[in-house]
């Protein structure tokens, strides 16, 4: 969200609920963000307690980090040497890739 859609938002508060209210309803929203925000962080650290120092191997990025780093030190597998068709020459059939 911008500038403009946060201005677009207030203009319609003001003038549904009015500039008396608005400052009330503004406290109110403040105290539930704070609220959720308090609850998010309970809710993160409770888990972390739980887990303990196992959190770390169950990030999937961790996962990938270490699939890939144990498929770099292998070798690719050969690829078979092409050759460009003579004219009327019928390309080959592989059976097992279709």
């Amino acid at each position: 969200m911008g500038w403009p859609e946060i201005a677009v938002i207030l203009i319609v508060a003001m003038i549904v609920f009015g500039p008396d209210r608005l400052p009330e309803l503004a406290r109110q929203a403040a105290r539930m963000v704070r609220t959720v925000k308090q609850m998010a962080d309970n809710a993160k650290s409770d888990l972390q307690r739980e887990i303990g120092d196992d959190w770390r191997d169950l990030d999937p990025r961790a996962s990938v980090r270490e699939l890939l780093e144990e498929d770099s030190g292998t070798t690719p597998s050969p690829v078979k040497e092409t050759r460009i068709l003579r004219p009327g020459e019928i390309p080959p059939f592989d059976d097992e890739a279709t």
